[in-house]
């Protein structure tokens, strides 16, 4: 399992960006420790947003209810700027994908590769609950 000062999925966070527009790639965890990141994005920026982008994730979460249940599994969120789109999606058990792209994106063709690096990557992308790392008593 990579660290946080292990960037080496970074390459294949690269390969989702192969679509016209897309900008950013980065892996994060539940608790928004940045995981991995594409080539493009310094990591000082890459480590502040993972921690917003889980706070994002989380808001996204918790309003389930509003879709029918509140036992709705959360699978995706896109956010819209003037100047483009955020996808996040989930990618393991307390793990997510997010990557940035321009406003003339293919949105399915994102969506579509995200899902096959998710699919692709499978335990590498699974990021555990931590654990008590205290000594024994």
């Amino acid at each position: 399992m990579t660290g946080p000062t292990d960037n080496t999925l970074g390459w294949m966070l690269d390969e989702v960006l192969k679509v016209p527009q897309a900008r950013h790639a980065i892996l994060l965890s539940a608790d928004g420790m940045l995981r991995a990141f594409s080539q493009d994005i310094d990591r000082d920026d890459a480590e502040r947003l993972a921690a917003g982008l889980s706070g994002v994730q989380s808001i996204s979460r918790s309003t389930a209810e509003f879709c029918g249940s509140p036992n709705t599994p959360w699978r995706q969120t896109l956010i819209e700027f003037a100047h483009g789109y955020v996808f996040l999606v989930a990618a393991g058990e307390g793990a997510y994908l997010a990557v940035s792209t321009g406003e003339d994106v293919d949105m399915e063709a994102v969506t579509y590769r995200m899902h096959k690096l998710v699919d692709r990557l499978g335990k590498e992308l699974t990021s555990p609950a931590r654990q008590d790392t205290g000594s024994p008593q």
